[in-house]
């Protein structure tokens, strides 16, 4: 099983090759104002955070708070990697503003230094060393990641903690409302399709020295806990990591799969149908031999928001209706 910082490796080669996708769809909420009351929040290092007031030029070393803070309607003063995060999280698009402070894994301390910031938002997987130098010089909020124990509820708590954080507790507040309408009506579509409560597989893929690693994404990872909420179980029987419920297997690790709808997203290239398409595990696969293997959009990111994960809703409901 590979660490969360070999998924981001990964994330970002792929990024490298990929080509940027665009969206219409617009923040959820009103770019905050300036000033208020001081705020206190704490982080998921049990540390509190206070701010002399809501926070507004605010930066993130990750995309997934990149993603809450746009939904949010706080248009970051910078990000790690802009161009790869135009790539990925389609949902919630960066205006030309958003400064680039750099990779993920090794943020510019000095373009963080540079830029007048109330506030950066940072994961758990950011190396302490320089979790320490960032906050030497501005307050830093730190986020976990994922947990598969509650993936929906993890997503909803950091959003949560960004929004008291920036002053927009109201905007969080339509972001769930609007994710909770999106589910029921995934599951409605689900059960006029007469899928309700029948397992799915989803995975991704990459192809490393010609080898396909798959990539189940189980229960416990945030979009196979959005598809369950659906109606849709995991059909995979494996353990994922426990932040983000995920594992690895081969093509032949798909022969317990069964007879099961097999869906998959691929950023870049497609594995499944260009190097698997010769081989003889593969095509004889029952969802191969049935026809029930779907592409999502590639343009799905699955390590997003609540606006990413409306947008897999919208790809589940396409593929039970297909």
């Amino acid at each position: 099983m590979r660490t969360r910082r070999a998924f981001i490796a990964t994330a970002l080669a792929l990024a490298a090759t990929s080509t940027a996708c665009g969206t219409t769809e617009a923040p959820t909420g009103p770019a905050p104002e300036a000033g208020g009351p001081p705020v206190s929040v704490v982080d998921s290092r049990g540390k509190e955070v206070r701010l002399d007031h809501p926070a507004t030029r605010v930066a993130a070393t990750e995309w997934n708070a990149a993603e809450y803070l746009v939904s949010l309607g706080v248009m970051p003063a910078a990000i790690s990697d802009v161009r790869g995060y135009g790539q990925y999280s389609t949902a919630a698009p960066l205006d030309a503003s958003v400064a680039d402070i750099g990779t993920r894994g090794e943020p510019s301390i000095d373009a963080l230094g540079a830029l007048d910031l109330d506030l950066v938002v940072v994961t758990g997987d950011l190396p302490e060393g320089a979790l320490a130098q960032i906050e030497a010089k501005v307050p830093v909020i730190v986020i976990p990641g994922g947990n598969a124990q509650d993936p929906i509820g993890a997503m909803f708590g950091n959003v949560d903690l960004l929004a008291k954080a920036t002053g927009t507790e109201d905007a969080a507040a339509r972001l769930k409302s609007e994710f909770d309408a999106k589910i029921e009506q995934g599951r409605t579509a689900v059960q006029r399709a007469g899928m309700s409560g029948k397992p799915v597989a989803f995975a991704d893929a990459y192809v490393n020295a010609g080898s396909v690693t798959i990539r189940p994404y189980t229960g416990g990872s945030l979009v196979g806990s959005v598809f369950d909420r659906i109606g849709l179980p995991s059909a995979w029987q494996l353990e994922g990591d426990p932040a983000y419920g995920l594992v690895q297997t081969d093509v032949e690790g798909l022969t317990t799969l069964g007879d099961v709808p097999f869906w998959y997203n691929a950023t870049s290239g497609d594995p499944f149908a260009e190097n698997l398409a010769g081989n003889p595990i593969w095509t004889n696969l029952p969802f191969v031999q049935r026809g029930e293997v779907h592409h999502l959009p590639g343009s799905l990111w699955t390590f997003g928001g609540p606006k990413s994960m409306e947008r897999f809703v919208d790809a589940a409901i396409a593929a039970v209706r297909a």
